[in-house]
């Protein structure tokens, strides 16, 4: 998906080229099948190809994504998700994203529990 939001619209071969690595076109051909199926993507006929294109905004997919991790693997709980992340990446993070990071908290924390 990410690779897709970058070209806004793309043919496997684009898809593919955006990609980390080298994932096999019939990969990501499947791939953007299931995606397509789900309603995360969509398709027009170029000629001979099919030109993929997402239908889901990038906050929304990843907004999906994040609780679709946290049930999974964190038993439905964010900040077992939020921790784990910050074990993952505390070394990589600057200054500035931590104090961003810490007023999301606050904001958070005025808000009260649920």
């Amino acid at each position: 998906m990410d690779a897709l939001y970058r070209l806004d619209e793309g043919a496997v071969a684009e898809v593919v080229q955006g990609m980390p690595g080298e994932p096999s076109p019939d990969s990501v051909r499947v791939t953007l099948g299931i995606l397509e199926r789900k309603g995360w993507v969509t398709h027009r006929r170029d000629g001979n190809r099919n030109v993929y294109s997402p239908t889901v905004p990038p906050a929304r997919a990843s907004k999906q994504a994040a609780r679709h991790l946290t049930r999974t693997f964190f038993d439905g709980k964010p900040s077992r998700a939020i921790l784990a992340l910050l074990d993952m990446s505390s070394e990589q993070l600057t200054r500035e994203e931590l104090k961003e990071i810490a007023a999301r908290i606050e904001r958070a924390g005025r808000k009260g529990p649920r």
